[in-house]
Formats: structure tokens, C-alpha cells, sequence
């Protein structure tokens, strides 16, 4: 396969190191483009390339898919695909750019330090090169499982905008204490804020920005600081029936802003990347 990667970020070099290719890398940072391919026996090539390929990959920032999508699409023969970690936009213009191939939206639930894990696809059009794509994804360890658009979207606003909200705030507002004073609690949000602060701040922005979890964050704060007494109690006891949903007890039809079903197969947040050109 040969495989044009837009991107050199992170996310860009993991899809490198995870899926067996003749790679290439554009980047509107040509020196992140040049380490890139230094570091995984490939090469760069301009952004403006006019060069074919089997498969083009789009590893870029959040905001810059759908322009990304719409230029790179013509260099693609047989397939287009994105792991940027959000579904709605891309897949609308995967269909409009790249209607002729097979195309995928990727979304890599982990950072590709942290590799391997689950990866959330739609695959809109499938066919035998994203099957290569999902092979590797699944031989380098990683759960890849199928979703809707709806699904993946709605998700992201618990998992990844009301999560890191939530735990931003509470680095926020906490003050200085003595280690010893630490519970259970405590050194654990501790060590889940060094897990989050310890990435990209534009990435965590672009998170906000586009899933918006953190106002549901700010209204049950808001309730807590409240209530009193018994009213406390019963958001007390309603916090404690939380859990994750059993995928298996989840409908997955088709979303009225495209996604369809997802093909079985094998990709965390968006890197830093390539935008479009």
C-alpha cells in the first residue's frame, strides 16, 4: 500500500509505525514533515502535491479536517480515511470529496504513547484496502470497535469534554496542600490532572470547542454547591448509579447526519499535525 499521511504529529507517526506501508508525509510544517519520515524509513512530500496513492490518511487537527478532506482527497486511488477524533464533519465530507473510494472516520481512544487501545471507526465505504487498514490496527493489539456518528459524537462529550472539564476544574479551584494530607480521592485526581495537563492545550481547546461537556460540568457543580442536607443526599445517591453503558445493550442505527454502520476490524486525542493546504 502506498500511503500518504497528512500530518507529522503524533497521531500521524503512530498510523506510520501501526499500519505496513510505503508512506509519505505532508505537512505545512516541512521539518516536522522531513523528522517524520526520517524516523520511519519514509519520506516527506510537499503540501501540494499532486502524487496518487492507494490510501491518504488525514492526521491533522480537529478544525482542519474538512478543508484537509477536501484537498487531499484527489490524491487518493482507493481510499480516504481520518483519526482526528471527531466523526460528524469528516464523514460529511468524505462522502462529498472522496465519493468514489473507500472511506473511513477513525477515532484512536488513546495517545499514541499510551498505544494500544480501543479505536472507534464508521466506516461509510469499506472495501479491501481499509480492511488492510483495519487488520493492522487489529495485529498491533488494538480493539477496534464499530459506531454511528450520533454515537461516537454523543460520547465524546462525556468521555472527553466533561471528563477533562471536570478534571480541570477541580485543579483549578484545589490549593496547595501537604503530601501527608492527600486521600484516596485526592491522589487520584492528582494523578488523573498530571495524565491531562501533560498534553497539548490547543488540542484540549479544539475538544471544548467542538463537544461541548463542559456546561453540563459547570450546571452539576453548580447543583452540588447548593444543595443542603437531603437535597445533597439524593444528588449524592444520583452520582452513585453512573456507570458506562454495555455496548451489546446499545442500538446502533443509522444517524440522521450520516454514519451508517461500521465494518468489523482494527485506531486519544488529536495531535498536533498538518493542516490543510
Amino acid at each position: 500500500m502506498n500511503l500518504l499521511i497528512v500530518g507529522a504529529g503524533a497521531m500521524g507517526r503512530w498510523v506510520a509505525d501501526t499500519v505496513p506501508a510505503d508512506v509519505a508525509f505532508a505537512d505545512t510544517d516541512p521539518e516536522a514533515a522531513d523528522a517524520a519520515a526520517a524516523a520511519h524509513d519514509a519520506r516527506a512530500v510537499p503540501t501540494d502535491t499532486d502524487e496518487r496513492f492507494d490510501a491518504v490518511c488525514l492526521a491533522v487537527p480537529i478544525s482542519a479536517v474538512e478543508s484537509a478532506i477536501a484537498a487531499y482527497a484527489p490524491n487518493a486511488t482507493d481510499a480516504v480515511f481520518d483519526v482526528t477524533g471527531v466523526m460528524a464533519g469528516p464523514v460529511s465530507a468524505l462522502r462529498e470529496h472522496a465519493a468514489d473510494c473507500e472511506r473511513a472516520s477513525y477515532h484512536p481512544l488513546f495517545a499514541p504513547e499510551n498505544a494500544p487501545g480501543n479505536v472507534a471507526v464508521v466506516v461509510d465505504e469499506g472495501g479491501p484496502t481499509l480492511d488492510a487498514v483495519d487488520d493492522a490496527f487489529a495485529a498491533a493489539g488494538n480493539d477496534v470497535f464499530e459506531t454511528t456518528v450520533g454515537e461516537h459524537d454523543g460520547a465524546m462529550k462525556t468521555v472527553q469534554s466533561g471528563a477533562h472539564a471536570a478534571v480541570l476544574a477541580y485543579a483549578l479551584a484545589a490549593e496547595n496542600v501537604r503530601e501527608e494530607f492527600a486521600t484516596p480521592v485526592s491522589a487520584a485526581l492528582d494523578d488523573v490532572v498530571d495524565t491531562v495537563t501533560d498534553g497539548t492545550p490547543r488540542v484540549y481547546a479544539e475538544i471544548q470547542e467542538t463537544f461541548d461537556g463542559a456546561s453540563g460540568v459547570a450546571e452539576a457543580a453548580a447543583r452540588i454547591a447548593e444543595a443542603e442536607g437531603e437535597a445533597f443526599e439524593t444528588l449524592y445517591r444520583e452520582a452513585g448509579r453512573h456507570e458506562s453503558v454495555d455496548p451489546g445493550a446499545l442500538g446502533r442505527e443509522s444517524d440522521g447526519d450520516g454514519g451508517g454502520t461500521a465494518a468489523e476490524g482494527a485506531a486519544a486525542d488529536s495531535d498536533e499535525g498538518g493542516e490543510s493546504r
